[in-house]
């Protein structure tokens, strides 16, 4: 039987980032995937390829909308060719998932792929080609999560479907009716939308992005409505049917009355719940709630000493970045380090076009908790480099406590917003205020000048360029 210090349960972010970590810890380390790919869904069915959906829409949305403005003329008619765009895809997350196993070689972790479950506190059941156990002085669960369902919907993975399905899709919908206006329903809702297909997003909320800034979700709303997508807000499906290529979704409006929606597909994308059936977590000594969740204390331990827990299986947001983060932090505890993580700092980010991020506290959640606080913001469209490139939509908002003037809140809807977020991460890890921003250097034309600008509206009300 072999034995290890470390045995991780699962290869997503969180699973294989660990693995590294505790290998350059010194530990002999186990990875255990169940899939034939390292990466976990991250990888293999989430970030990655839905990025370069993304991508490669946007191309094509530029293409035949905007490059004439630009002064750039194509002769004959512009086509998608969309097996190339799977193909593509697919060539991207081949590249990833390979460049983990280069990793894990590369830091001496032992692989296995099969099914993971408990024995006891120690011992972990393999299934795969063949049946193994394997020893480990401590155990890592980063068994990630699925997409989530309503209780009445057949998900037959042809016509109704989920995000995995949705990112290897053979034709372009004529309809796509998405269930859910929340991050992937929105992300996959705009690549096929650009592509052609009618969207229209049913959503039970009052609004969309309902974790988000207010303000960020209408308007982000504002501008996907104006490229085209459909929203019905405050809407409760409650049937979803199919009749050969036809699906038929019902919803019940605030008003009460039931509206039929006729699609030729339907994204079920309604969240997503812990992946920890199977793990006989019970046989460990380890509690999972009613949720499905790994109980944890704030040092990841589940209710087993040995046994930790990480991502998407325990409380708190369904991030990769979270999960990588937790995964470090427990590798260091278990040699014996002090590491920490600041979750209320770890950002949120939105790939449609215009981009959205957000890190902190949002205006509701500061209303909410009773914190006065001062708000500045700038929009897009007054920056040189954002008209030059055409992407005017969006704005910064920096939230700052009206005492001490410390940003406790950033939130962001434009061009680059997922990379120009980091800074706002940085400045509030170190605890800067609005006016520490403000003074900044900020090179210019870059979209990053709205953060100053939304800085120096928060702290005097005086931005320069508006």
């Amino acid at each position: 039987m072999s034995v290890f210090d470390v045995a991780i349960i699962g290869s997503g972010p969180g699973g294989y980032v660990a693995a590294i970590r505790c290998a350059q810890l010194g530990m002999k380390t186990a990875l255990i995937e169940k899939y034939n790919t390292l990466g976990g869904t991250c990888l293999n069915v989430g970030c990655i390829p839905s990025k370069s959906l993304l991508d490669s829409s946007h191309h094509y949305e530029d293409a035949t909308k905007h490059f004439s403005e630009h002064g750039i003329e194509i002769q004959g008619k512009i086509k998608v060719n969309f097996k190339q765009m799977i193909d593509r895809k697919a060539s991207v997350v081949d590249q990833t998932t390979k460049g983990i196993d280069y990793l894990m070689k590369k830091n001496k972790i032992e692989v296995f792929n099969g099914t993971g479950s408990f024995v006891d506190g120690n011992h972990i059941q393999i299934e795969g080609k063949t049946k193994q156990i394997i020893e480990s002085k401590k155990i890592i669960i980063a068994t990630g999560s699925k997409p989530g369902n309503l209780p009445f919907i057949k998900i037959d993975k042809e016509r109704v479907i989920t995000s995995t399905e949705a990112l290897k899709l053979k034709e372009i919908p004529k309809h796509l009716i998405v269930i859910g206006g929340g991050v992937i329903g929105l992300e996959l809702g705009q690549v096929y939308r650009r592509l052609g297909s009618e969207v229209s997003v049913i959503e039970y909320a009052d609004r969309i992005t309902s974790v988000m800034d207010s303000g960020l979700s209408r308007e982000l709303m504002k501008v996907l409505k104006k490229q085209g997508i459909k929203f019905y807000l405050s809407h409760g499906v409650n049937k979803v049917s199919r009749k050969g290529k036809e699906v038929d979704v019902t919803a019940l409006d605030k008003k009460g009355e039931e509206i039929i929606f006729k699609g030729d597909y339907c994204l079920v994308s309604v969240g997503r719940r812990p992946n920890t059936a199977g793990l006989n977590a019970q046989s460990a000594g380890v509690k999972i709630n009613k949720l499905g969740q790994v109980e944890v204390n704030d040092q990841l331990q589940t209710t087993s000493s040995n046994i930790y827990a990480i991502g998407d299986v325990i409380r708190g947001a369904m991030l990769a970045h979270k999960a990588e983060e937790e995964g470090v932090m427990v590798s260091e505890f278990i040699a014996g380090q002090k590491p920490h993580i600041n979750y209320n700092l770890i950002p949120n980010v939105i790939y449609t076009w215009p981009e959205v991020a957000s890190v902190g506290k949002t205006e509701e959640q500061l209303n909410e908790a009773g914190i006065s606080f001062k708000s500045g913001q700038f929009p897009m469209r007054a920056l040189g480099r954002a008209r030059a490139s055409m992407d005017t939509d969006g704005f910064v908002k920096i939230l700052a406590d009206k005492n001490t003037d410390e940003v406790i809140g950033v939130h962001m809807i434009g061009a680059r917003a997922a990379d120009l977020i980091a800074e706002a991460v940085t400045a509030m890890e170190f605890r800067a205020s609005a006016e520490d921003i403000a003074r900044m250097s900020h090179s210019h034309p870059t979209y990053a000048e709205a953060i100053k600008e939304a800085a120096l509206a928060a702290t005097e009300n005086r931005p320069l360029h508006i």
